[in-house]
């Protein structure tokens, strides 16, 4: 513990350097010395100022879920991890080294009810997804709240109850890509990953922490995360397990490897970097340590990766995957009512 707050002392100019960086960006966009282009769909925004995994993908799935039956959906993101370059749209033979693993997780699961693109240029992918689909009237932006040169009618930005961005310091002596000052764009700020039975006191000195940031009268929610009962590779079924042998590239698999230890025996934990993209190697490794009680347990997203590799292989069978969602609880109510408003 020690050693490492020394390391954190040594980088902390280093931090001052790049927080003052991304201030001053800020700033020029501020005056519009820097431009925002505005799309032609209602947009919204759902990022974070940390890095690392606050909950994103589940946020935009909850949003397409919510907001589904009103508007037509368009999902826009980077595609972190593809290797591919430019616009591309996810369609029925995409995979996530041609689009990345989380645009391939919406369009497997809300198919052509959606739109899925992918494009380093946010301005030029919502421009073109207009000119594509004109009838797509609400456009989601992944992971772009740093992304200023595109406008947004509404900006979501999520701060993990386990890592609030309040208590941290910009990269590399903490884990802001800005400085906490960022939040005062936010127009709702929704606390993922918190526990499901949080005290309103806390709720409360939580808010108090965040308002020191955000602007004045911003709503803050709280949101849990909710496991799902575990689902074969094969044909999408509900699964029964026992033993199982974790593997997950996530950015923060703890809560993952938690509750699957809390549920089942866990008889081994593989874990890879986030958005790994798995090789046929990995696929070996993992199956010498499946026997006939045992599933190989992985997360959403690593399903869409290795399901083809397990299809090829024939071991769809002894493959599991744990759905998960974004739990409101007490907030689903208020925060479906805000959302709603905001988009009329």
């Amino acid at each position: 513990m020690a050693e490492h707050n020394w390391i954190k002392i040594i980088l902390t100019p280093f931090s001052l350097v790049y927080g003052w960086i991304t201030l001053l960006r800020n700033f020029f966009y501020n005056v519009r010395i820097f431009s925002s282009q505005k799309p032609p769909q209602f947009t919204i925004s759902i990022g974070n100022i940390t890095v690392g995994g606050t909950g994103k993908t589940p946020m935009v799935e909850y949003l397409t879920k919510i907001l589904g039956s009103k508007y037509q959906i368009a999902i826009l993101s980077r595609g972190y991890g593809r290797k591919t370059k430019g616009l591309l749209f996810a369609g029925d033979n995409s995979t996530a080294s041609y689009i990345g693993d989380e645009p391939l997780q919406y369009f497997s699961k809300f198919g052509k009810n959606i739109v899925v693109a992918v494009c380093e240029n946010r301005v030029k992918g919502a421009f073109s997804i207009y000119e594509k689909f004109p009838e797509r009237n609400l456009l989601l932006l992944d992971d772009a709240y740093q992304h200023r040169a595109i406008h947004r009618d509404i900006n979501i930005l999520l701060s993990d109850f386990n890592r609030p961005f309040y208590q941290d310091l910009p990269f590399p002596a903490g884990r802001l890509r800005e400085t906490r000052s960022g939040a005062e764009r936010a127009d709702v700020i929704v606390v993922t990953k918190s526990p499901a039975d949080l005290p309103n006191i806390e709720k409360q000195k939580i808010r108090q922490s965040i308002e020191k940031y955000s602007r004045p009268g911003v709503p803050v929610f709280f949101a849990s995360i909710r496991y799902s009962q575990p689902v074969s590779y094969d044909h999408q079924r509900p699964v029964l397990l026992k033993n199982v042998i974790i593997a997950a590239g996530i950015a923060n698999p703890l809560p993952f490897t938690i509750y699957l230890r809390s549920k089942y025996n866990v008889v081994k934990e593989i874990i890879f970097s986030d958005h790994h993209n798995y090789t046929p190697t990995d696929l070996e490794h993992l199956i010498k340590y499946i026997k006939n009680d045992t599933f190989v347990v992985t997360t959403e997203k690593d399903m869409v990766k290795l399901k083809p590799l397990a299809a090829g292989s024939g071991v769809l069978d002894r493959f599991a995957y744990l759905p998960m969602e974004i739990n409101f609880g007490a907030d689903t109510e208020p925060f479906d009512r805000w959302i709603t408003n905001q988009t009329l």
